[in-house]
């Protein structure tokens, strides 16, 4: 599958995590990372380039600092603007069906706060569900949310293991070695646009 990482955070030089993560794909084969703040500097999106970008891959990987138990900015800008009405979702806004959208993010708390009854009082899934959301308007199926929690507490070798798990994720989806249908998100229940597809795939299967 074709594979596009979106990566945001406007300061990366000070994020040993999202560095570390960053130049683990960036220069795999066959996989696109796209650096909105460089690229956007402004904030004035190019909906037409983007939408192109969206059209040629398989799998959207949104990768980000959890700021505030979303994102940075600028992938709210880039949401509101690419995903336009009569193209991704509503009438006639079926470009995206029967892609893939998931969220690889780092936490400044451990996962022991993310929980009901923890500091954070949500779990990452719960927190993340406008994403989930998103994906289903659009056609799309939602992946279960690459994390690493508090990467700065982390030994070296913990987070050098985590950082190759990451890669190893997006290698694994780009040659097909994981079905992303496998990894869908707890509990998430795949838009209509999925059926044919699954219908196919179970022919193929038998």
């Amino acid at each position: 599958m074709k594979v596009l990482i979106l990566f945001a955070h406007p300061r990366p030089s000070r994020s040993l995590v999202q560095r570390m993560l960053y130049d683990a794909v960036r220069e795999l084969s066959g996989i696109t990372v796209h650096d909105l703040y460089a690229a956007y500097p402004d904030f004035e999106i190019d909906v037409e380039r983007e939408q192109e970008r969206l059209l040629a891959h398989d799998v959207i990987v949104l990768q980000h600092p959890f700021y505030w138990y979303s994102s940075p900015a600028i992938i709210k800008e880039w949401l509101d603007r690419v995903l336009e009405i009569g193209w991704a979702y509503g009438p006639g806004g079926n470009r995206l069906h029967r892609k893939f959208l998931m969220n690889a993010i780092s936490t400044g708390g451990d996962a022991a706060a993310y929980h009901h009854g923890g500091r954070n009082r949500f779990e990452i899934a719960d927190l993340l569900s406008p994403f989930n959301q998103s994906a289903h308007l659009c056609g799309m199926g939602y992946l279960e949310p690459f994390a690493v929690f508090a990467g700065h507490w982390m030994t070296s070798e913990d987070l050098a293991l985590r950082i190759s798990d990451y890669q190893g994720l997006i290698e694994g989806l780009r040659d097909g070695h994981i079905d992303p249908l496998t990894r869908l998100a707890k509990g998430y229940t795949l838009p209509l646009a999925f059926e044919g597809h699954r219908s196919q795939k179970k022919r193929h299967a038998t």
